[in-house]
This record gives structure tokens, sequence and C-alpha cells, in this order.
């Protein structure tokens, strides 16, 4: 297997991993009131829980979508960044263990991984078209 098929295999591998795990905990935040009182207990508003829940469906869409342009992938990447570290932060504010941030923090793992070969993709993609169109070198680097 060569290095660019390996590359999307373990993308594809991660991405789909961390759309479950993000999906499953969008879904958590709307539906378990488990979930509901741990938002509370770390000091967060009802309403923030619904529209973190929401931004994280959006976000999922815009990554997994592949007619979504690489500049909305970029930001939904970087949303769920911020959110990731938000959440080991919060957890760790109050006081609690690995048991309570492990999971944003596993998560935040499959994003980096996700991240890197989806970044590492976009990088030889660009560069393919370069190579294969090299009059239209301009109008692809503007697009990024």
């Amino acid at each position: 297997m060569n290095s660019r098929k390996l590359l999307l295999v373990v993308f594809w591998i991660a991405t789909v991993l961390f759309a479950f795990e993000i999906s499953f905990t969008a879904y958590a935040q709307l539906r378990v009131p488990a979930v509901a009182q741990a938002f509370v207990r770390l000091g967060f508003p009802a309403w923030f829980r619904v529209e973190l829940a929401w931004a994280k469906i959006v976000g999922l869409i815009a990554l997994l979508l592949p007619m979504v342009p690489a500049r909305l992938k970029e930001w939904a990447y970087a949303g769920f960044a911020i959110t990731l570290v938000s959440a080991v932060l919060a957890h760790l504010a109050i006081g609690e263990g690995v048991d309570a941030w492990g999971w944003a923090a596993g998560t935040a793992v499959l994003w980096a991984i996700s991240y890197f070969c989806w970044h590492r993709l976009q990088s030889d993609l660009s560069l393919a078209n370069i190579e294969h169109y090299p009059g239209r070198n301009r109008m692809i680097r503007a697009t990024y």
C-alpha cells in the first residue's frame, strides 16, 4: 500500500471514530439527563448545552460532506479543537479526575489524527493540481 492510500485509510478510520464519538456526545447532551446535570455541575447554563450539541452536529456535517469547501472544514476542525480543550479544562477546573475528562482527551487524539491526515491530503491534492495544471497555479492557491 502506498503512503497516500495509507494516509487515506488512517484519515477515514480516525474521522469515522471521531464522528461517532462527537455524534454520541451531541445526542447525550440533548437527551440524557445525567449529561444535563454534568453541565450544571460544570457551571454552564442549559442553553449552552443545547447550542453546543447542535454546533457539533453542524460541524460533523461540514467534516463529512465532500462538497463542503476546505475553508469551512478548517473552521469545523477549529471549533472541535476549542470544544475538546475547553471540555478538558472545565473538568480540571473543578478538580475532576481522568474518568471525567478522559473521553474528551481521547476524542482530541482522534481529532488530531483526522486533522493531520486531512491537512496532508489537502496539501497533496493542491500539489497535484499545481503539477497537472501549472497555468491554474494562482487560482488554486487563492482557494486555500
